[in-house]
């Protein structure tokens, strides 16, 4: 239908806008993401601070100047727990850390609360001292450790305790001293009918990372791990935000609905004027094939015309009206080199025919590339010229050799007649064309967009389509629309 060729501009430039508004959520998603990030950063350094704010009065810790790593090691956990949590859960405040010491008591049964649930912190120096110590606790608080409630004790007295009960060789301990380290496991078993590992945890740190003279070089090395943590969260948002073939999909389906809705009303009208009014049951059974097998044609196109705007976009750094006005000349151009190729149209129609229909995508990109700047009006007519005499020799290159030297003459024509400033202007559009590289070629690449269609045959079988309801080909779709 000439209806709908003749307003393929405008179907393209509505699809580009399509296409932008999905970019632009994009970036704009991942700008808030970014910044969300940057205020999780700030709170998880913020809770490490209060560590060091903590030790820098050794006089207001418990214990004395050897035992005072105990509270130590409790700041450390609590601080480090909700630090990771900020940078990993992209927290925005303070109010879901999971740890916390709101609500439990300086000398009370537990230290802090992790999700809710008490823990007691047990550093002591010695692994058969601190199962020790743990022993102790729960005779002083029988209830611990059978209510949920569970203990934490250095990372790598815990490591070595599991080391025993596995039978690994550990260094530096007894016979006599491992025996009973097995006998208080199994103490604090019976005593809770649960097992060790679910009543006795590893802590965060080492037992000589939260040392006092330790302590400073501790908080730089966990400094140092957050910041590489918070760099990973942020290359990991910057990258589930590039463009996609999901949501090249998407453009896709976008540009189908678009290109289909428009054939669509084209028909529609182009049937009234016809004289059948689809309002008053004027049309038959050729009709709804016609207008239907359009709207079919027109769907396809908007939907390779959005895939191609796309990658345009986004693979090349162009914008979408310039972007949109390159695949209506891709296309136009196309359908005029084959055109030509079969002897309908001679070179000369050919060349003019070709310059009009890249003139828009010549007006657009001038427009877009030289931005605020008025162009008079000659000037802007050997630009727009030039360009289009750029665009006709880079999308048919399908031609033959004398074809190619025609078209080519005609740019080199168009260019001479530029002054050195135009030329300026003319080379600014141009090293802009020339970032699309082959782009344009894989846009409209026939192994692409049969990839498509096999992605979407995948897709309705997921979905449970039935089999001889799939449309496969050119042939299922003919059966289809003439069933």
């Amino acid at each position: 239908m000439d209806g709908i060729k003749s307003h393929t501009p405008v179907v393209d430039q509505l699809i580009g806008s399509a296409v932008n508004a999905l970019n632009q959520a994009r970036i704009d998603d991942e700008f808030l993401k970014l910044s969300q990030q940057d205020i999780a950063f700030d709170l998880a350094r913020e809770q490490m601070q209060k560590v060091r704010d903590f030790i820098s009065s050794p006089g207001n810790i418990i214990g004395s100047m050897s035992t005072k790593h105990g509270e130590i090691a409790e700041q450390v956990e609590v601080a480090l727990r909700n630090s990771e949590q900020a940078i990993e859960e992209g927290l925005q405040d303070a109010s879901t850390f999971r740890a916390t010491f709101e609500g439990v008591g300086r000398f009370a049964r537990a230290d802090y609360l992790i999700d809710g649930v008490e823990v007691q912190s047990k550093f002591i120096n010695g692994t058969n001292n601190n199962l020790m110590h743990v022993l102790k606790h729960m005779d002083d608080y029988p209830s611990f450790g059978k209510d949920g409630a569970f203990y934490h004790i250095p990372k790598d007295t815990w490591q070595e305790i599991q080391d025993i009960l596995d039978g690994k060789p550990v260094e530096g301990l007894k016979s006599t001293t491992i025996e009973a380290i097995k006998a208080k496991v199994a103490e604090i078993e019976r005593e809770t009918q649960r097992p060790f590992a679910e009543v006795v945890r590893p802590g965060i740190s080492d037992y000589k990372d939260v040392q006092l003279g330790k302590i400073n070089e501790t908080l730089d090395k966990h400094d140092q791990e957050l910041a590489s943590q918070n760099d990973a969260k942020r290359t990991q948002i910057i990258g589930d935000h590039q463009p996609s073939l999901a949501e090249g999909m998407r453009a896709t389906a976008m540009g189908a609905a678009v290109g289909g809705a428009f054939a669509l009303g084209t028909g529609i009208y182009l049937k009234y004027r016809d004289g059948k009014n689809i309002f008053r049951g004027d049309f038959d059974a050729q009709d709804w094939q016609d207008v239907g097998l359009n709207s079919l044609k027109g769907a396809a196109v908007g939907g390779v015309s959005a895939g191609a705007i796309y990658t345009l976009t986004n693979c090349a750094s162009i914008g979408a009206p310039f972007a949109s006005a390159l695949v209506t000349a891709t296309k136009g151009v196309a359908s005029l080199a084959l055109s030509y190729q079969r002897g309908e149209i001679d070179l000369d129609e050919f060349t003019n025919l070709g310059l009009i229909i890249c003139a828009e995508s010549a007006i657009v990109g001038a427009m877009t590339v030289a931005g605020q700047a008025l162009i008079p009006v000659p000037v802007l007519g050997a630009l727009i010229g030039s360009i289009s005499g750029k665009f006709m020799v880079t999308v048919a290159k399908s031609l033959d050799g004398k074809a190619r030297h025609a078209l080519q003459a005609r740019m080199d024509e168009f260019a001479r007649r530029l002054n050195a400033l135009e030329q300026q202007v003319l080379n600014r559009i141009l090293s802009e064309f020339a970032a699309l590289g082959e782009l344009t070629a894989a846009a409209f690449n026939v192994d692409n967009n049969l990839k498509l269609l096999e992605a979407s045959i995948t897709l309705a079988q997921a979905h449970g389509v039935e089999k001889d309801k799939i449309i496969k080909n050119a042939d299922d779709l003919d059966a289809f629309m003439t069933a």
